[in-house]
């Protein structure tokens, strides 16, 4: 018989911690890069954040007044749990825009990557009574899965308790419609966060095309959707594979971003 390993992994050194940090900013500033060739941001606001390794509750941002477009490995912003930057930089930062991603990553340890937009379909949607309705094989995917909140104004720092119920009400879903602002993804990884929020802002297109036409719109039975959304359940780690493809067109057309 094969004796069974107990021994305690070991701890990882500060040249796997380095690895580690070298391939998220890679990846962070994909996204980014990402976000802006599918014509996901509102020029240089909101976020895309993603936690560190190591000890201490440490997060890579934007720069604060930089187009998607400019992001790179080197000039995301390591920050600590209050937007407040954890590295010597002379790149500006909004410690109030990160008020939504540092209440999610600090009661959400899965959440280490999280998503914030305002596109003009996700903020379209956030504006409707109904939200987001399950009419298309996408938008299936979401169907009794989206968390919502609603509108408290501008997210600032001193509101504490909007914080507590912003994460009250994303529970343990991987997406939410923030009610009259926009949308919001998490992730256990940056593949995951961005697979979730890329088909919730197609969920979003789709419905506004729908709805544009003037006609009913088609919803199956409850029974089907359901389905449906078991379906999209099963299968391998989120978005990996989508990630790897979009990787290799970004390293062939814009591999200044790994920079």
């Amino acid at each position: 018989m094969t004796p069974v390993d107990m021994s305690t992994p070991a701890a990882p050194t500060p040249q796997d911690i380095a690895t580690a940090t070298q391939r998220l900013r890679e990846d962070l500033a994909l996204a980014y890069r990402l976000f802006a060739h599918l014509d996901m941001t509102d020029t240089v606001y909101t976020h895309l954040s993603v936690r560190l390794p190591g000890p201490g509750h440490r997060f890579l941002v934007n720069p604060y007044g930089y187009l998607f477009e400019e992001i790179t490995a080197s000039s995301l912003v390591e920050v600590d749990a209050r937007g407040q930057p954890a590295q010597p930089t002379t790149m500006p930062v909004n410690p109030a825009g990160f008020v939504i991603h540092s209440a999610v990553h600090g009661r959400r340890p899965d959440a280490a990557c999280v998503m914030h937009t305002h596109t003009l379909a996700g903020m379209a949607i956030a504006a409707q009574q109904g939200g987001l309705l399950p009419i298309n094989q996408i938008s299936m995917e979401f169907y009794n899965a989206v968390a919502v909140h609603e509108y408290e104004g501008i997210a600032e720092d001193r509101n504490l308790s909007e914080r507590e119920r912003l994460v009250r009400d994303l529970g343990d879903h991987k997406v939410m419609i923030l009610k009259n602002h926009g949308l919001l993804s998490v992730g256990r990884t940056i593949a995951e966060a961005f697979y979730y929020m890329y088909y919730l802002e197609q969920a979003c297109r789709i419905q506004l095309a729908a709805q544009s036409g003037g006609q009913p719109l088609s919803i199956p039975s409850p029974q089907m959707l359901a389905h449906v959304r078991s379906q999209f359940s099963t299968g391998a780690d989120k978005g990996e594979m989508l990630w790897n493809a979009l990787r290799r067109k970004m390293q062939r057309e814009q591999p200044d971003y790994m920079t």
